[in-house]
């Protein structure tokens, strides 16, 4: 998790955390759809307009790294190193993320995701939106010259790759497996010079 800078941004991101774990706390003694936003807000003891101004929704409350994975995942790619592959960065990156949710604790967080629609479609627009995201990274990055197409699929690829993976018996070697493959498709999309591996 990025480390914010300075006292106000210290205070905004405790009140942050500080609902983030009420919320997840309810929702998994209580489940998720008998849990109200004003129970989340009293919980965390914060006014329920604190609480928007952290989260744009409910759903939100049980993703609140998103937005930290997002920024994450798109500066594994624009804060390389002029001509330096970086497939290997999103592969670090999306084992970080598989390692999160394998933890010791993590499985009665993904049976309430699991159990919910609401969840699932959330995190579905999610996971499109990342995507979205890091195609974006990869197709303005100036010493690549893949499609649109090529960018916009194999952000895709890396997006899903954590939600197969942490499915797996192995979720570690799932990934490196998952990521020969997308490093192939890659490789396959364009000339020599953008390969993923350096020359």
């Amino acid at each position: 998790m990025t480390v914010p800078s300075g006292r106000r941004e210290r205070k905004k991101a405790a009140t942050r955390q500080k609902i983030a774990d009420a919320a997840l706390r309810l929702f998994l003694e209580r489940g998720y759809d008998a849990v109200g936003i004003r129970d989340v807000a009293a919980e965390a003891d914060v006014a329920v307009t604190t609480l928007f101004s952290h989260f744009a929704s409910k759903e939100a409350l049980v993703f609140e790294q998103d937005d930290n994975f997002e920024q994450r995942l798109t500066q594994a790619v624009t804060g390389r190193a002029p001509h330096e592959p970086f497939l290997p960065e999103l592969r670090r990156e999306i084992q970080a993320l598989v390692r999160h949710c394998t933890a010791d604790g993590a499985a009665p967080i993904w049976r309430m995701i699991d159990e919910s629609p609401a969840l699932r479609e959330y995190e579905e627009s999610m996971r499109l939106r990342h995507a979205e995201s890091l195609a974006t990274a990869i197709a303005a990055e100036p010493d690549l010259s893949q499609s649109a197409t090529a960018c916009r699929a194999i952000a895709r690829f890396v997006i899903d790759a954590y939600s197969v993976a942490r499915e797996a018996a192995d979720p570690e070697a799932a990934v490196d497996e998952i990521f020969r493959m997308i490093e192939a498709a890659w490789e396959a999309t364009g000339p020599s010079r953008t390969s993923v591996r350096p020359s």
